[in-house]
């Protein structure tokens, strides 16, 4: 694995980045401002990891809901793809695409894999002034702890 610059870290700025969604809608970093963010990196649409990962967080919506936390899942697949994914999964969070500038998002976080052409599994918790709280990263293979992500989000 061959991981870019260092990720981003608790107490930093976060990262500053333009996507679309699975909709086809913008979305920037500074729209996260005046809420909690969670910005939560996986490799591949369709896969096992990604799916049970992000049916966790799914089945946790509320929990994040309740405690006015925004989940934005990004990958570097295509914005259809993540439409479909989306659908067939029935996710309630939005979906960001980091296809084009392909990795671009992932690698300002410090999370892309140059080898592979993806993100690492990184999660990362931003306050509503923009500054990374708390962050874990996992390689490609290496599934989340879905249950921590809860705990920090409501810090």
């Amino acid at each position: 694995m061959t991981v870019g610059p260092t990720p981003a870290l608790p107490g930093e700025p976060a990262p500053d980045f333009v996507a679309r969604n699975q909709h086809g809608e913008t979305v920037r970093a500074t729209d996260l401002r005046g809420s909690r963010a969670l910005l939560v990196f996986y490799p591949w649409a369709f896969s096992r990891i990604c799916t049970s990962e992000l049916a966790d967080l799914q089945a946790r919506a509320e929990d994040f809901s309740r405690s006015k936390t925004r989940v934005l899942a990004v990958s570097c697949d295509a914005m259809f793809t993540l439409r479909a994914y989306a659908e067939a999964e029935n996710l309630p969070f939005e979906l960001l695409s980091d296809h084009w500038p392909h990795g671009a998002m992932a690698r300002a976080y410090g999370v892309f894999d140059e080898q592979a052409g993806v993100a690492v599994r990184g999660s990362f918790l931003i306050d509503p002034t923009g500054v990374v709280r708390w962050s874990v990263v996992n390689g490609i293979g290496d599934g989340r702890d879905i249950d921590a992500h809860l705990g920090r989000h409501r810090r």
